[in-house]
């Protein structure tokens, strides 16, 4: 996983701390808002109500009751039939019940009331209101909110300390060279003096599978260099000693046969030998990237295979329409054609198989036997081995081609037909012309 990926604890926290900001502001903002409009649209109109039925009141009582004239509201009044000479201008045309006239001071909000043939009109001040919202409502929330920002912050602070343990060791991992890994820097006795117990038993565990993953590394070294001399030695001598037996003149033509076969075979567990122990090292850091001529490893193979097929009706072709260039180790597409190749070679009795060098790579088709979809399936199990069994081999050529093929990022396709055929190509992406 790359480093940017699902972003890191301390981006989260940030953003949920830039969140929470957010949102409680937004909160805030939105509950003043609220309370200027419940201010206004319901606690100013009944007081105005409130105001003209008290005023009604005391005019039944007294038709000479005073205007209600404060700070915030002023009232005007007309007899049915009476002169508006008094009455403002913006007054006049309002029918009964509530309204808002703009004007340039701020808006006012107006109720107007008829009784007994008397028109009542009642002026607050709605600008007064709005300041008092600010005043009373807005500022103690700001401060508040202030306070809770700081609190917010410190929290975050604190949020931060608690993980930095966490960030820390996993910066040490994210750094630690998988082929000599520093497990000291992963040690608990290395975390800040601020760990957590459970971060704590997190390095501890971090440090306990890096040491056992060392262990298991060194074995695998030590077996790869002890498998490479113990099991070569001996194949070496046979080879040598096959070598020295085929120069003899008095050698019969059954034991030149009988020869060929075992120097054949001890090719074959030469190269089975390599492919295990590629297989057995750490990814491919051990194997070297060399500069090669894909066309020169094939001719070898190719080469080596005519014997194979020199005691049958087979015709072997070498097609080659490009010359390929890539980096790579010799010795793994050395492998994967030599198994490619020979599982050709055993299962076709006649008829021809072409090897093509092309520019997607090399390809290998056979008028063998063929495999039906059921066998073309299972053709990469461990140990699993087509046709009637009779052909030598244990089933695991294939599975080795994979196992490379797939480590190398060089696709295998495979086709075949029964009765027809098998066609097998190993795409070769990285290669370019010579």
């Amino acid at each position: 996983m790359s480093r940017e990926s699902g972003g890191g604890l301390r981006s989260k926290l940030w953003v949920a701390f830039v969140m929470q900001v957010v949102a409680i502001g937004l909160a805030t903002l939105f509950g003043v808002y609220a309370a200027m409009l419940v201010l206004r649209d319901v606690l100013i109109k009944q007081a105005l109500v409130n105001e003209a039925a008290h005023y009604w009141t005391l005019f039944d009582k007294d038709p000479g009751a005073s205007l209600p004239n404060t700070y915030n509201m002023h009232g005007y009044a007309r007899a049915d039939g009476g002169t508006e000479v008094n009455i403002p201008a913006k007054l006049r045309g309002l029918a009964p019940g509530y309204h808002s006239v703009n004007q340039i001071g701020g808006d006012d909000l107006i109720f107007v009331s008829d009784h007994r043939g008397h028109r009542l009109w009642l002026i607050f001040d709605q600008e007064q209101v709005n300041k008092l919202a600010l005043w009373f409502g807005f500022f103690p929330l700001a401060l508040v909110l202030g306070a809770v920002y700081v609190v917010s912050f410190f929290t975050y602070r604190m949020s931060r300390s608690a993980i930095s343990p966490i960030v820390r060791l996993a910066e040490t991992v994210r750094a630690l060279d998988p082929r000599q890994p520093d497990l000291a820097s992963i040690s608990p006795d290395h975390l800040p003096g601020n760990a957590d117990l459970e971060v704590r038993t997190l390095a501890e565990s971090i440090h306990s599978f890096a040491a056992r993953n060392q262990e298991f590394l060194a074995r695998e070294r030590a077996f790869t260099r002890d498998a490479s001399h113990e099991l070569r030695t001996p194949l070496t001598v046979i080879k040598i000693a096959a070598d020295i037996i085929v120069s003899e003149e008095t050698l019969s033509n059954y034991g030149q046969r009988s020869m060929a076969k075992i120097r054949r075979a001890v090719s074959d567990m030469e190269s089975l030998i390599q492919a295990f122990l590629i297989l057995a090292r750490e990814g491919d850091m051990s194997l070297k990237n060399e500069q090669i001529l894909v066309n020169d490893i094939v001719r070898d193979v190719y080469e080596r295979a005519r014997g194979m097929v020199s005691q049958k009706a087979v015709e072997l072709i070498l097609d080659e329409q490009a010359q390929l260039v890539m980096d790579a180790p010799p010795a793994v597409l050395s492998i994967i054609l030599t198994n490619l190749l020979g599982n050709a070679c055993q299962y076709t009795d006649h008829g021809s198989i072409r090897v093509t060098v092309d520019r997607e790579g090399v390809q290998i088709a056979d008028s063998g036997c063929g495999m039906s979809a059921d066998v073309l399936q299972r053709v990469f199990d461990p140990f699993f081995r087509g046709g009637d069994g009779s052909k030598p081999g244990h089933g695991v050529g294939l599975t080795i081609v994979r196992r490379l093929s797939d480590r190398f990022h060089w696709p295998i396709k495979l086709s075949s037909e029964p009765g027809v055929g098998t066609t097998a190509r190993l795409c070769l992406p990285d290669t370019r012309l010579a």
